[in-house]
């Protein structure tokens, strides 16, 4: 656990707390307004790559769990493009 300091571990840390009470108050949210669900499903991708982050760190950048980083970049560009997605549909929801 030495990858890290201790106040960069606690803005990983929280900064994943953060993400999930956000997906579960929005999914919560979702269940009056048309939309918000799939907005919050769509965040999943971005929490899923914290996650990794936060993992290969914890085993202080071990080379044997580099494969993490590929997983953490490709579940941060498909996150961007569901949110992007998610976005665009609570957008044309709103216009109607």
């Amino acid at each position: 656990m030495n990858a890290l300091s201790l106040p960069t571990w606690i803005v990983h840390i929280s900064s994943v707390l953060e993400w999930t009470v956000a997906i579960l108050l929005i999914h919560n949210y979702g269940k009056q307004q048309r939309g918000w669900h799939w907005f919050s499903l769509a965040m999943c991708p971005a929490l899923i790559s914290a996650l990794c982050a936060c993992v290969w760190h914890l085993f202080d950048n071990a080379p044997h769990l580099e494969w993490l980083v590929t997983i953490q970049a490709s579940t941060t560009l498909i996150g961007n493009c569901t949110l992007a997605i998610a976005a665009r549909h609570l957008y044309l929801l709103s216009q109607n």
